[in-house]
C-alpha cells in the first residue's frame, strides 16, 4: 500500500476562519509479484508453487521476445513493445551544465480496448 499526501482546500467560511489547508492522504493499493501469485493460483486452482512457475515463465518469454525486438499482442489485454528513445542533450541540475543523455530502449505496454473498457 501506499499512502501519499495531497493538500484539500477548505471551504470559505473554514479558509477565513483558521487560514490553512489541511492534508489529507490518498491511499493507493498496488499489487506485488506474490499477491499476483496467489490471486493466479486461486483462480485457476493451481499450487502456489505452479502459478509461480507459470507467471515466471509468461514474465520471461515477453522479456525475450522484447530483447528481439519484437511485439507482444494479447488479445483482449494490451500489446507489450520496445520504445526507443534517441541521444539528446540534457542540463544537469546540480551544475547547470550541458549533458548528453545516451539512446535508450523500454519496455512500453498499451491496455487493449476491452481492458480499457473494462476499466471505464
Amino acid at each position: 500500500m501506499l499512502i501519499l499526501p495531497y493538500s484539500t482546500v477548505l471551504s470559505e467560511d473554514k479558509l477565513q476562519e483558521n487560514h490553512r489547508h489541511i492534508f489529507t492522504y490518498l491511499i493507493l493499493t498496488i499489487m506485488n509479484k506474490n499477491e499476483l501469485i496467489s490471486a493466479v493460483a486461486e483462480k485457476s486452482q493451481l499450487s502456489k508453487a505452479d502459478a509461480k512457475k507459470a507467471l515466471d515463465s509468461i514474465i520471461e518469454t515477453i522479456s525475450e521476445a522484447l530483447k528481439a525486438g519484437d511485439k507482444v499482442a494479447l488479445l483482449g489485454f494490451g500489446t507489450f513493445s520496445v520504445a526507443e528513445r534517441g541521444e539528446r542533450q540534457g542540463v544537469n541540475p546540480a551544475t547547470g551544465a550541458s549533458i548528453t543523455i545516451a539512446a535508450k530502449k523500454s519496455a512500453k505496454f498499451k491496455g487493449g480496448a476491452e481492458l480499457t473498457a473494462a476499466l471505464n
